[in-house]
C-alpha cells in the first residue's frame, strides 16, 4: 500500500475541486458515506461546512475519519 496521496474529484457547492488523501483516507471516508446512507459529496460538503477556515479540506477529512474511527473503539474506563 503507496503513502502517497491519491487525488480525486467531489462537488463541493456546485463545483468540482480536487482532494489529495491517502488511500486508506479514501477507503474510509467511503466507508463512513455508506455506514450513513449519504453520498460522499454529501459527507464532504458536511465536513467542509464544519471545518473553519483554520484548516485545509483535506486536513478536516483526516481529522474527521480519525474521530470517526475513535468513536468506534470501544472506552476502557
Amino acid at each position: 500500500m503507496s503513502a502517497r496521496p491519491v487525488k480525486h474529484s467531489v462537488t463541493l457547492h456546485g463545483h468540482r475541486t480536487s482532494i489529495s488523501l491517502e488511500a486508506p483516507f479514501w477507503a474510509e471516508l467511503r466507508a463512513i458515506a455508506q455506514d450513513k446512507s449519504m453520498p460522499i459529496n454529501a459527507l464532504v460538503a458536511e465536513i467542509d461546512a464544519e471545518r473553519g477556515m483554520d484548516s485545509g479540506l483535506a486536513s478536516a477529512i483526516r481529522v474527521y475519519v480519525l474521530n470517526a474511527l475513535k468513536d468506534r473503539l470501544p472506552r476502557s474506563d
